[in-house]
């Protein structure tokens, strides 16, 4: 009985985390994604280096430097997200759409097509 009563416990306070969530980002689903240290790790780095190249068209501008130089880092910027992007939607796709499938939760498929829209914008 303890333990039903803790799980009930840990769920509500799931669901306030959630809204919480929620409320800071109107545009974030709510929704949590338990990840491994080998997935987290590389994503993290994958980011820190797009900062840093982010960091470096700043000092670019900063420093007066060429617009197709600029354009040529930006590019590659913009070439970083993508594959960052690509990366965790295969993580996305192999973990949360397939474990839900298989508990016969056919709404993330319209739910995966929904973010390849907005993705392919």
């Amino acid at each position: 009985m303890a333990k039903k009563a803790n799980d009930i416990k840990e769920h509500a306070i799931e669901e306030n985390q959630m809204e919480d969530m929620a409320a800071r980002c109107p545009y974030c689903s709510g929704k949590h994604k338990d990840r491994d240290e080998k997935e987290k790790k590389d994503l993290m780095n994958r980011l820190k280096r797009i900062e840093g190249q982010v960091r470096g068209v700043e000092g670019m501008l900063e420093d007066d430097a060429y617009c197709t130089d600029i354009l040529v880092q930006v590019s590659a910027i913009t070439s970083a997200l993508n594959s960052f992007n690509k990366v965790l939607l295969a993580n996305h796709m192999k973990s949360c759409v397939a474990d839900n499938i298989r508990q016969g939760n056919d709404e993330i498929i319209d739910e995966l097509v929904v973010t390849l829209q907005k993705l392919m914008k």
